[in-house]
């Protein structure tokens, strides 16, 4: 849910988030996309982060792919894990196509989200899925590019996050497609990724 705009790369995510309202939103058929899509689609700007997997976190490296890009931090206690967890069962819906979806997850708690803790906190969802993580500057550097909002708030129990919980899904060509809304099912996910892999 967008937040009101308290500085630049708010302002710039706001703008984001506009113009996807402005995009037009897939219905339920076999070849249109349920989420809201890019028209035109855009490439979808470069992470170079530390992956969890050991590995420069690049979507160059996922190209031939479809992408589903995810923003949030392990000690979410509720929308992070149920994301993650729709996000597998999407994968395994997709039977023999599976290898042809690759989950990304950035961390919004770099403090925290080492690439270590990471990779063990995803292998809990699919192995397959790769972690990102990297300084405070170069995670909001990201952040702004894909207008993801993160506002931390300290507390006694430890400190946690509000964030933006909605899913970009990249094509096979590195381009953006479309960004799903938190709360689809996993036959959502796998009708749209299905569509972009038939592409």
């Amino acid at each position: 849910m967008p937040w009101p705009s308290r500085s630049r790369s708010r302002s710039r995510a706001a703008a984001l988030v506009a113009i996807l309202a402005l995009a037009s939103l897939g219905g339920s058929d076999a070849k249109t996309l349920i989420a809201g899509t890019f028209d035109p689609p855009r490439v979808a700007p470069e992470l170079g982060l530390a992956g969890s997997d050991g590995q420069v976190l690049a979507l160059g490296r996922f190209r031939g792919k479809v992408v589903a890009l995810a923003f949030g931090f392990t000690s979410c206690p509720e929308v992070c894990p149920t994301t993650l967890a729709v996000l597998a069962q999407a994968r395994k819906k997709l039977g023999e196509r599976a290898g042809e979806l690759q989950v990304v997850y950035v961390t919004v708690d770099p403090d925290r989200d080492d690439a270590a803790r990471m990779k063990q906190y995803l292998a809990g969802f699919d192995s397959s899925f790769v972690g990102g993580t990297g300084s405070e500057t170069q995670l909001a550097a990201v952040r702004r590019e894909y207008g993801i909002q993160a506002e931390k708030h300290p507390s006694a129990a430890g400190a946690t996050f509000s964030h933006s919980s909605f899913i970009y899904l990249i094509d096979r060509g590195g381009k953006l497609r479309a960004l799903m809304p938190y709360g689809h099912s996993p036959d959502d996910f796998a009708h749209d990724v299905g569509i972009l892999l038939a592409e």
